[in-house]
């Protein structure tokens, strides 16, 4: 296994980290990870650890904004910046190995990037894989959405913490300890993500009859913090009949860091090789 670590241009020249997990041999797909609100690439081991020795390369980035890459924490000024980001790193995940696969892999925040990505450009990709989307309000104090629509406008740079309920993350314990204590995690959300993230997933949520990309969507039948009944509704209205709706029973937020990740990624993997 080889772990690289890097930098690419994202929208407007930012200069966003990456890294990727490799396998010694030619690589059967290359997974694109898109990681959720507040958190980082390196958060997604236990998927490294179930797809690489099954021969799949493995690329993350950090979101603008989060982990290693630069920007004011939980700040974007527009939707276009997520998906033009995505984009690029795209083109940096298919770089090193042009002629084989690729699928988009997106969590909480995440996977509403990456299934607003593909409802606008699916060339390329051979799936998507969504995890846990927020496709709902999010479980967020209702005075801070209010506040969000307030300064969207006149104050967009305004941010609070989300307060993010930890203990929901999963259902084993080191996971939201680990979660509290790691120096890249953050909490912020501005004002103006509110609103984009509102507009995005009312967007989203529309268009749904047009998704025809091959989809598995993943989601903890006991999500708090991204109730499955919105990932529920999306997945009943996705045009294409390539669809598969996983959902762990008793599950949290994070199925690949939750009691069952083993068994949930064993799944993955079999839906991914199913479309190679």
């Amino acid at each position: 296994m080889e772990h690289q670590e890097s930098t690419f241009n994202g929208y407007n020249g930012i200069a966003l980290y990456a890294q990727a997990w490799l396998p010694e041999a030619r690589p059967r797909a290359a997974v694109a990870l898109v990681h959720g609100f507040g958190e980082h690439s390196g958060r997604y081991a236990n998927v490294v650890a179930a797809l690489l020795p099954r021969g799949y390369a493995v690329h993350g980035y950090d979101l603008r904004g989060h982990g290693r890459s630069p920007g004011q924490r939980g700040l974007i000024m527009a939707w276009d910046e997520y998906r033009e980001d995505t984009r690029a790193f795209l083109e940096t995940v298919r770089k090193p190995h042009p002629d084989v696969p690729s699928f988009l892999y997106g969590h909480s925040l995440g996977g509403l990037i990456v299934l607003d990505f593909v409802l606008h450009d699916p060339a390329g990709l051979r799936g998507v894989i969504a995890s846990g989307p927020t496709l709902g309000p999010p479980a967020i104090a209702p005075i801070l959405v209010a506040i969000s629509r307030v300064l969207s406008s006149i104050a967009p740079r305004f941010s609070l913490e989300a307060g993010l309920e930890k203990p929901a993350l999963s259902r084993d314990p080191a996971v939201p300890k680990a979660y509290a204590e790691d120096p890249l995690v953050h909490g912020r959300a501005s004002a103006r993500l509110g609103t984009e993230l509102t507009r995005t997933l009312e967007w989203v949520n529309a268009h749904a009859g047009e998704l025809r990309l091959p989809l598995l969507l993943l989601h903890g039948a006991a999500d708090r913090i991204a109730p499955p009944a919105f990932s529920k509704h999306f997945f009943e209205n996705v045009g294409g009949t390539d669809k598969t709706f996983l959902s762990p029973p008793g599950g949290f937020h994070e199925p690949h860091n939750d009691i069952d990740h083993a068994a949930v990624l064993a799944e993955v993997e079999a839906w991914i090789a199913r479309h190679l």
